[in-house]
């Protein structure tokens, strides 16, 4: 087999992950937030001097099979309200006044007043409308009618439409209807979705076909696959611009399920701490709770979402001091300027200068030895901006940082309920990670292999899929057939297009029906009116988990101390073994992440190469 190949792109970093049948390799780069194209590429590149490819980056990009993409553009889009405007056309001031009820803020910044209410019977006076949102400023047109026969008057709306526009002058306004993206749902949530697609999609398309565009001039195999929120993947031109909202987070939840269904983990809760936020999940029994139709911020979506909550704090949350206490984000320093260490024009105080100053990070070592920190300028931004706030010293002042920003990570943790395991990843998450859990209640903490780069470690575990909808007046058997051949015939296109046969994949069936979550066909009345749902599945090969006992069996050597002030022993993760175990307080630490251990945690390499770590006391 060629090489798998999974990319992750934050805010701050971006990660890689590839597995060629044998092992897995793993990259870091920093993000360009200007060009993210230039952060793939260059991910790419640290990839290939890992690999056969010895540094090649032509040689290696023609020896992936599959290259699977995940990127935060789309939920930073929202949360930092960047997009084009977008115009709604209702039915009935009722519907446009229900959908913005549902998110009046995000209303306000995505349509405003440019909506416009039609009946449907005057197409002249509805292409009046049409013209007047585009003179309001809309670059994108979303139709969303309500009733019974929403989608056939959205149809006849459409053919009016492109008769009076041909494609030719309306190609500058594109128009989307809310039936044809998520037919069956409601009215608000074929809205919402509607709504937050076409926000999303032209910054998606542009820098989506220009990522593929590199990588067919450097002879890809196969087209670009762009990793979804619901845990599937699907080349660009298949992908809804939607359904990349939040889908780093849910890289993680892939990963986080296959991990703790390895270990056989009952309760466990994720920490994916990053620059910009900590991601959480709660597992059940190996799984995360998923709504079958989510929410992007309080604006109702038809599509799925795992539950995955985020704090605004990460390594690059702005740390401050209001009111005598100090304060964690939400404001955060990005890639640029980045923390005040990095030496690159940021002067506020973050974690991340704030460990470099507990001497738990190296300022050598960071990042791989990419990136050489500036011990003067974390210094200068905590004395500024915490010690000197609270009349501590400095060393005092960095003590009460770490404390205040596990703790607000624990409250978060905490919330999401019980649990005997914490999972922590992502670039900052073991750094943190027995703090928080001590804080939160929780004695055993597991810190995989590849945690600074988990996200894109987890997207390893996507299949192809592909979700084909077809709406039903009624689930007669006469009628379900045609429908099932109609969407047999739609899924052997989408999959013959990924290159793989519909024989070779799994095909589900499922109803829903009044909007509820699918259920089975044979559970469904012939009466029903609702949506058959069709869900072709490719699997592809998955990276290889080893075994997950964790004996202790020697006591491990340190390969050297960290710190002045209180040196403290060192370890590599790359010079351990399985079995190889020690007692905190120490250092254990990777490539691209530090684990702190404090006094009174011991640790033990796992089978798997992840760090198990327990509490004193936490086995009877």
């Amino acid at each position: 087999m060629g090489l798998l190949v999974s990319i992750d792109n934050g805010g701050t970093l971006t990660d890689i992950c590839a597995f060629d049948g044998t092992k897995v390799l793993h990259a870091k780069t920093l993000t360009t937030p200007h060009d993210l194209t230039e952060c793939l590429m260059a991910g790419l590149t640290a990839l290939a001097s890992k690999t056969e490819a010895d540094g090649d980056l032509a040689r290696l990009v023609a020896s992936i099979d599959h290259l699977r993409y995940s990127t935060t553009q789309g939920t930073n889009a929202i949360a930092q309200r960047k997009g084009p405007r977008v115009g709604l056309i209702v039915n009935s001031l009722a519907s446009a006044e229900r959908i913005e009820a549902a998110a009046s803020d995000l209303f306000a910044t995505l349509v405003g007043d440019r909506f416009a209410v039609v009946d449907g019977s005057d197409e002249r006076v509805m292409i009046q409308h049409v013209r007047g949102l585009v003179a309001q400023g809309a670059s994108r047109l979303v139709v969303a009618i309500d009733g019974e026969d929403a989608g056939k008057t959205e149809a006849r709306l459409r053919r009016a439409l492109y008769a009076a526009f041909p494609r030719h002058l309306l190609g500058a306004v594109p128009l989307l209807f809310s039936t044809a993206l998520t037919p069956g749902a409601d009215l608000l949530r074929r809205g919402w979705s509607g709504l937050i697609n076409a926000f999303l999609h032209p910054s998606m398309e542009q820098f989506l076909h220009h990522a593929e565009d590199q990588l067919r001039r450097h002879h890809i195999r196969n087209p670009l696959l762009i990793f979804r929120n619901d845990g599937g993947s699907t080349r660009v031109s298949r992908t809804v611009a939607l359904q990349t909202y939040s889908s780093g987070p849910r890289g993680g939840v892939e990963g986080g399920e296959a991990i703790t269904r390895h270990y056989g983990f009952a309760r466990a809760v994720s920490i994916d701490i990053g620059g910009t936020t900590t991601d959480l999940a709660y597992f059940n029994g190996g799984r995360v709770a998923a709504s079958s139709q989510g929410y992007v911020e309080s604006a109702p979506i038809a599509f799925a979402l795992a539950e995955v909550p985020s704090v605004a704090a990460g390594g690059g949350s702005i740390l401050s001091v209001v009111d005598g206490v100090i304060r964690i984000g939400p404001e955060s320093v990005g890639a640029l300027p980045g923390p005040a260490c990095f030496g690159r024009g940021g002067t506020a105080a973050t974690i991340t200068d704030v460990m470099l100053l507990a001497e738990v990070i190296d300022p050598a070592s960071y990042f791989g030895g990419q990136l050489v920190l500036d011990r003067e300028r974390a210094a200068r931004a905590v004395s500024e901006h915490l010690a000197a706030p609270l009349g501590l010293s400095l060393p005092d002042a960095v003590a009460a940082a770490i404390a205040a920003y596990d703790n607000r990570i624990a409250e978060a943790v905490a919330a999401l309920g019980a649990a005997d395991t914490l999972l922590a990843f992502g670039g900052a998450g073991p750094m943190s990670a027995c703090g928080v859990a001590e804080k939160a209640g929780i004695d055993t903490v597991l810190i995989p292999r590849f945690a600074a780069v988990f996200s894109a470690f987890g997207i390893g575990f996507s299949p192809i899929r592909h979700e084909h909808r077809i709406e039903l007046s009624d689930f007669s058997a006469t009628r379900v057939d045609e429908a099932r051949a109609e969407l047999v015939r739609r899924a052997e296109r989408a999959m013959t297009s990924e290159g793989f046969a519909l024989s070779d994949c799994r095909l589900d069936w499922r109803a829903i029906i009044d909007g509820a979550a699918p259920t089975a066909l044979d559970d469904v009345d012939a009466n029903a009116r609702g949506v058959l749902l069709l869900e072709a599945v490719r699997a592809i090969p998955t990276p290889p988990l080893g075994p997950a006992a964790h004996p202790a069996q020697r006591e491990a050597s340190p390969s050297g101390t960290r710190g002045n002030a209180d040196p403290q022993p060192l370890f590599r993760i790359e010079q351990l073994a399985p079995g190889d175990h020690g007692v905190g307080p120490c250092i254990v630490e990777e490539e691209f992440f530090t684990c702190r251990v404090p006094d009174g945690w011991s640790w033990v390499v796992t089978g798997n190469h992840d760090l198990f770590l327990e509490r004193e006391g936490a086995r009877p």
